[in-house]
């Protein structure tokens, strides 16, 4: 917790502690309230503040790019180092566990279980990645849900020699396709992203979910994914 919400924190708890003593003339309630106080302030005061410590960075590939998401959703590469499309928000999410978040769009990048990255509004089992040191020191992140089935080897977010992103399947973590250096900026403070299924749309105000309005994920290239199709 940084030092704003710890006396944050603790001006909260004042407040909360001040209005319980005034109570003591209620007799057994009372006791009953300071009981609770510790759960209380644990749930509604203190955790109202962000908890997790990540990263603003660029995510330089060893191919020559920066990875970067469009206004769109779509992701690919840039040489210009000074795009605001090219700063994610780097969240821990586990041990070695990382979300990747635009910090423009508020998108979180994914990985199906087909293999194609995407963007999600939601953050969800499969915008999970293993983020690990390789023997070059550049970072590797691989999807925490998806592998080959019969050999293991995990599947990578990467980019090829022209910028574009691969399927995650085809990138091996010995190639430059899948090494990025990160750039960090800033070290921010995150609040645990909630967790959502696989597949669950974002509620649109006003509109009716269809096949052509409830996705809430973008494919590269900018294309809707769908249940219904495969690429």
């Amino acid at each position: 917790m940084t030092r704003v919400g710890f006396f944050k924190c603790f001006l909260s708890f004042s407040k909360v502690l001040y209005l319980l003593l005034n109570l003591l003339t209620m007799g057994v309630w009372s006791v009953l309230f300071l009981s609770v106080l510790p759960m209380l302030v644990t749930k509604y005061v203190c955790l109202s503040d962000p908890q997790l410590k990540g990263i603003v960075t660029r995510l330089y590939c060893r191919q020559g790019y920066y990875l970067q998401m469009h206004p769109d959703g779509s992701l690919d590469g840039t040489k210009d180092d000074s795009s605001n499309s090219t700063l994610f928000n780097l969240i821990p999410v586990g041990l070695r566990v990382v979300a990747i978040q635009g910090v423009k769009t508020g998108l979180y990048i994914a990985l199906n279980g087909e293999g194609f990255l995407y963007t999600s509004e939601l953050f969800t089992p499969e915008c999970k990645f293993k983020e690990s040191v390789f023997e070059n020191y550049y970072v590797i992140y691989s999807s925490m849900l998806y592998r080959q089935q019969e050999s293991g080897r995990a599947w990578f977010l990467g980019l090829n020699k022209e910028g574009q992103v691969m399927k995650g399947n085809r990138v091996k973590k010995t190639k430059p396709a899948a090494h990025f250096l990160p750039k960090p900026l800033e070290v921010a403070m995150y609040r645990e992203p909630s967790l959502h299924d696989i597949g669950e749309t974002v509620p649109k105000a006003g509109v009716t979910p269809s096949k052509s309005t409830s996705a809430s994920a973008i494919m590269n290239g900018g294309k809707p994914v769908t249940k219904s199709k495969t690429t």
